[in-house]
């Protein structure tokens, strides 16, 4: 892996860690009863998701135009702090609709 995909690793693995955090931090202010900061965080958590949503097409193109990334370790481990982004965000937001249906009874 040269430096360039190391990098592009590295931001798939930054942007769906932040995506997560930001989703962790609305499901405690949703928990709070603070559902105007649950929904900027998950605001910020899909921005960061899309952030690395663009990483993984980036190299998903490159791989279909013949420009073939070596798989590395690395390279499995971003994929799958995306994959469990994805599906922390969405489980996120059932929660957080949940807590509000509650809070609003």
């Amino acid at each position: 892996m040269n430096d360039e995909q190391l990098q592009v690793v590295m931001g798939l693995i930054m942007n769906a860690g932040n995506a997560k955090a930001e989703a962790v931090a609305a499901l405690t202010a949703a928990k709070e009863g603070n559902f105007i900061l649950a929904e900027e965080k998950m605001i910020a958590a899909n921005e960061a998701l899309v952030e690395a949503h663009n990483v993984q097409t980036g190299l998903l193109t490159a791989e279909a135009s013949g420009d073939h990334t070596t798989v590395t370790l690395l390279m499995v481990h971003s994929q799958d702090h995306l994959m469990n982004a994805i599906s922390y965000l969405g489980l996120t937001q059932e929660l957080i609709d949940l807590y509000h249906r509650l809070d609003s009874k």
